[in-house]
């Protein structure tokens, strides 16, 4: 949760952990993942490149990233509030209630589809890199908000991307949103722990040719400076306003905390003198549209040289004034009013060039964070990571449109942050300034709609979208001024939640593949690849015969379902061993009678008496409200012998077999033989449409969960290849 927040989660200590190593890359296996159809519990289908057009590589994707499930669990949780208000839906008005965990203990708000785990489960994290690389996703961007890095957690992942990376799978590059108001730690941390001993650099988020931070640069640097205060003092028209100081090495930049007591359109100029109020001006600028307590800096390009300076606010318009002291609190400087010295300091803030800092400040592309959902930007060179719709447009200092955020849902009410349990908490079902009441509208995904929709008609360079996997959220009686018996700030229940990694039960895996459309129609896709000649094969003959099939459908390599690991504090221990055949490499063929179906896998192919064996589906009509999940057809869900299996169609709500087909198995490759009068192709001048997908060693009959928990799914998810002539 980012520490706009305040939660008290800042009080528990960081994590620390040992350095991963860096496996070796391995050539890109396309898997040509936006090319794959899909159509979700709701029915809705993915768009294709005749709805997208072609790819923008122009456009970029972040998806906010939770490192911290486990790290705070003290040896207490899970606690899932959705459980435990279906236990008691009076639960909210009771915080002596035993189903609640301790004040400010973790709780969250449902359950993962991959259970309640922790952020170093290499199964989820592979699971993760996957999902978000077929959605599209470029950079996941981790919450280091609250002061605490997550190095261990962090590295956890960085070494599990990169061993999907070697053999030969996409992953998301990596990115961190620092602490919003004092950034300079996290930042120090991250670059000396992560970035100066090259850690991982291939999966280094790229921005503008450098590694990407969100972290305010002018609160880098080395420096001297006055933050705190206990008066505003305004600017009158006419008027100055000024403060001294002395610097015993170059003077990078200079400036201080400007209030407009929210007022809009405010204007005023700051000037930095040598030597005081009469000497030499060496920097001046006119700032408008003055946010309220904005900090800002006059820059020195060289820097200036050590000695005493004086910074002065001049010429007012609008409301603005210098955030000040009545007391003297900075040794080395004075304040002033026109141009006369007077009692106390005014805030400062005076970057110091040279060290770390400086090197720090050449090594990353820096990009402000804005922590308010309301505000908009500004600066330049600002990005959101979650606002209330409509979002700002935030602008780069060449004037482009860079960058605007989508939200699943925001923690505010009304016009002023808020907690998610709070009434009036803009949910997962709010849109058009409401919440919709309609039954099932959680499940529709409206407000994240509506932020889309809205970065769509924008198109910005990039789209922040949040989040992922937070999942948790401590638990409250008190809040941004308001009192409640049990509070949960950022996360609460399913409609006051922002997650779109899917979860058991609820929404199920609506939210991903709304995620996925949206991206498709923002980023572009990739037509289909097309079916290749006509060919006969021959069921009894050599497998060489499929080398010149094409085209080839690919699945990742090494994804096949393995899980050892424990659960969130503990809770359970993870076990899946249901990986067994590795699918690889997937082709059709077809001739005026038949239709093959060709599987290779990374291993040698298990026996065809396995349990739940080499399941082919077929959507024959390309139509989802037809079949099982659209699947008109089966192959292989029963097996006769080593050469024959059984062609199953779906009838109702099962599958009824439709005769035996001929199967040949040998090594690492299988292939069936379907006639087409069989499936609805028996008009040999019909053209071949059809989707199809491969899975292996599913658990349990007819539950599309399946094909992302267990043994390997070809595509993945619910994803299907599109094959048509």
């Amino acid at each position: 949760m980012p520490s706009a927040t305040g939660l008290a989660l800042l009080l528990i200590a960081a994590a620390v952990g040992a350095c991963g190593s860096v496996a070796g890359a391995a050539e890109l296996r396309d898997t040509l993942s936006d090319t794959w159809g899909a159509t979700d519990a709701l029915g809705r289908k993915l768009p294709g490149y005749a709805e997208c057009g072609p790819p923008r590589p122009d456009r970029q994707v972040g998806i906010f990233y939770f490192l911290w499930l486990g790290e705070h669990a003290n040896g207490a949780g899970p606690f899932d509030n959705s459980k435990i208000l279906a236990q008691d839906p009076e639960a909210m008005q009771k915080p002596d209630s035993p189903l609640w965990g301790p004040l400010y203990a973790p709780h969250h708000w449902g359950e993962s589809l991959f259970g309640y785990y922790q952020t170093d489960d290499p199964y989820v994290l592979r699971k993760h890199a996957q999902m978000l690389s077929d959605a599209g996703v470029d950079v996941v961007i981790f919450d280091v908000t609250n002061q605490v890095t997550y190095r261990r957690w962090y590295m956890a992942l960085l070494q599990t991307f990169s061993e999907v990376r070697a053999n030969g799978a996409k992953t998301p590059q990596v990115a961190f949103l620092c602490p919003f108001w004092d950034p300079a730690k996290v930042v120090r941390e991250l670059y000396r722990d992560l970035y100066e001993p090259r850690l991982y650099p291939e999966l280094w988020y790229q921005w503008d040719g450098k590694p990407l931070i969100l972290a305010n640069p002018d609160m880098i640097a080395d420096g001297i400076g006055v933050s705190s205060h206990d008066r505003p003092d305004r600017l009158e028209p006419g008027h100055t306003l000024g403060q001294s100081f002395t610097a015993e090495r170059p003077v990078a930049a200079a400036g201080g905390c400007f209030p407009t007591w929210t007022a809009t359109g405010s204007a005023m100029t700051l000037s930095l003198y040598r030597d005081g109020p009469d000497g030499e001006r060496v920097l001046t600028k006119r700032f408008e549209n003055v946010g309220d307590n904005s900090w800002l800096l006059l820059h020195a390009e060289p820097a200036l040289a050590p000695g005493a300076y004086y910074l002065e606010m001049s010429q007012a318009s609008g409301t603005v004034g210098w955030w000040s002291n009545s007391q003297d609190v900075f040794a080395v400087g004075q304040s002033f009013a026109d141009g006369t010295p007077v009692a106390g300091d005014r805030t400062l803030r005076v970057q110091l060039a040279g060290g770390e800092a400086a090197t720090i400040l050449d090594f990353f592309t820096f990009r402000t964070p804005q922590p308010s959902y309301f505000e908009g930007p500004t600066r330049l060179d600002m990005w959101s990571w979650l606002e209330v719709y409509p979002q700002h447009v935030f602008m780069n200092s060449r004037g482009e449109k860079e960058q605007m955020s989508v939200g699943v849902a925001q923690n505010a009410v009304g016009d002023r942050l808020g907690s998610m349990s709070e009434p009036g908490a803009r949910g997962r079902s709010w849109h058009d300034g409401a919440s919709d009441p309609r039954p099932g509208a959680v499940n529709l995904g409206l407000n994240l709609a509506e932020q889309w929709e809205r970065a769509l008609r924008e198109d910005p360079r990039f789209v922040f979208v949040t989040g992922w996997n937070e999942w948790i959220a401590g638990r409250f009686a008190e809040f941004a001024g308001v009192k409640m018996p049990v509070m949960f700030v950022d996360q609460f229940d399913q409609e006051h939640s922002r997650d779109i990694e899917p979860m058991r039960g609820g929404h199920g895996d609506n939210y991903y593949y709304q995620l996925v459309s949206y991206i498709r129609r923002y980023k572009g896709v990739r037509p289909p690849p097309a079916a290749g000649a006509s060919k006969t094969i021959d069921i009894n003959g050599n497998f060489d015969q499929w080398v010149d099939v094409t085209p080839e459908f690919r699945d990742d390599l090494g994804d096949e379902a393995r899980r050892d690991h424990p659960g969130y504090n503990n809770c359970a221990r993870y076990v899946n061993t249901t990986g067994r055949n590795d699918f690889l490499a997937l082709k059709v063929s077809r001739d005026p009678e038949t239709l093959w179906f060709y599987a290779r896998t990374r291993e040698v192919v298990t026996p065809h008496t396995d349990p739940h064996w080499m399941v082919l589906y077929l959507d024959t009509d390309c139509d989802a409200n037809t079949g099982w999940l659209g699947f008109d057809y089966v192959v292989n869900r029963t097996v006769v012998d080593a050469n024959t299996t059984v062609l199953a169609a779906r009838e109702g709500d099962r599958w009824v077999a439709r005769g035996q087909v001929p199967l040949r198995v040998r090594g690492q490759e299988l292939m069936v033989a379907v006639p087409r009068a069989a499936i609805g192709f028996d008009d040999p001048a019909r053209p071949v449409r059809l989707y199809f997908k491969w899975m292996d060693n599913a658990q349990r009959e007819d539950d599309p969960d399946e094909f992302t928990l267990n043994g390997d799914a070809a595509p993945n998810g619910r994803f299907c290849y599109s094959y048509a002539e």
